[in-house]
């Protein structure tokens, strides 16, 4: 079973209180490049891996999805989606992703946002989803930058001239990294870039648009202090379609 890590009651705190959950997508930095990958989801039928509070859950159905399988392991993720939700397309359901079932050819389209990195069987879930999804169909989704995820400390350094340095380390030994991240003991999944496209493609994708987001000029002139992301990407934004 994956790590349900959302129902610490400690870090169900700090992460409601965060821009993009007070705020929903337009709290999310990497939403307007996420939605530029988007195709047309009038009448698809969508899956929504690790839903959270359902912000795109929601979105989908208001560009005229026909329906939303909305999952996610946080029992408290789960209540505060359905409280904040009227639409009657939206079916919320606790799944573990890491042991997931779905049946074939039954989705048009699947989404997930910065939960993939959490599933130790990547390729597990990939194929699940290459065989939900009706040929054609497109899978995007979000994670965290495996350059952010790799050090052992994740935390900025200055060198002697000042300069803001990423401590990047250990990149080639995939596998968990355990970090103190609104509570301690948060485990996540580091995969190499090159293994994350190869599960992809070994299950049958093919890779549409691979983008390692930063901030543009003008996001930079609203939020300056995303500038740090021009020094160290720390979020992967993948498109593939089946």
């Amino acid at each position: 079973m994956a790590q349900n890590i959302y129902d610490r009651p400690e870090f169900f705190a700090g992460y409601s209180g965060m821009r993009r959950s007070l705020h929903g997508l337009d709290g999310a930095s990497e939403w307007p490049a996420v939605r530029a990958l988007l195709p047309d989801l009038a009448g698809r039928r969508v899956i929504d891996l690790g839903c959270g509070f359902g912000w795109f859950s929601r979105f989908a159905v208001s560009q005229g999805a026909a329906s939303v399988l909305a999952l996610d392991i946080s029992e408290k993720m789960i209540a505060r989606a359905r409280a904040d939700t009227t639409e009657a397309a939206i079916t919320y359901e606790i799944a573990d992703l890491e042991h997931l079932t779905l049946a074939q050819a039954s989705f048009d389209f699947a989404y997930s946002s910065l939960a993939l990195h959490y599933i130790e069987d990547f390729a597990g879930l990939v194929a699940t989803v290459y065989r939900a999804l009706l040929p054609g169909s497109h899978f995007v989704f979000t994670i965290e930058h495996p350059i952010f995820m790799a050090p052992t400390n994740s935390a900025w350094t200055t060198d002697a001239e000042g300069r803001r340095i990423w401590p990047l380390d250990r990149y080639s030994v995939e596998g968990s990294r355990t970090t103190d991240w609104l509570a301690k003991g948060v485990v996540k999944q580091h995969r190499k870039f090159g293994t994350t496209l190869n599960t992809l493609i070994a299950a049958g994708f093919a890779i549409r648009h691979v983008e390692e987001w930063s901030p543009n000029e003008d996001e930079l002139q609203d939020n300056p202090d995303w500038a740090e992301e021009l020094d160290r990407p720390m979020f992967l934004l993948i498109s593939v379609q089946r």
